[in-house]
């Protein structure tokens, strides 16, 4: 609940603690009970956070929204330049082998 500012004809200026739907209405004093307007007495008070926490909500809330990538940027199955064509080659029947890469390895 926000804090609202008051000023008694007779005491003078005093806050309270009120719910948003009540801000217009006036209080009662509290040393006289009579009834005050509410008036701007101060500028608002602010809520301000360092840059660097401010920074790191603002990279979490468009994060929030962008679509999720299960890797890197360049991997090729989600967008960018498309990755570079490994040294593997595929036999007929499934099995993997490295022509050129290391032909004294057997490949599994």
């Amino acid at each position: 609940m926000p804090v609202y500012e008051y000023l008694c004809a007779e005491c003078g200026p005093f806050t309270v603690l009120r719910a948003m739907e009540e801000r217009g209405e006036p209080h009662e004093c509290p040393a006289c009970l009579q009834p005050a307007p509410r008036v701007l007495l101060s500028a608002p008070a602010l809520a301000t956070m360092p840059a660097a926490a401010r920074a790191a909500h603002a990279i979490n809330e468009r994060a929030a929204h962008e679509p999720k990538r299960a890797h890197g940027p360049g991997c090729g199955c989600c967008g960018g330049t498309p990755k570079p064509a490994g040294r593997t080659a595929l036999s007929p029947d499934g099995r993997k082998s490295f022509p050129g890469a290391r032909p004294w390895m057997i490949s599994h």
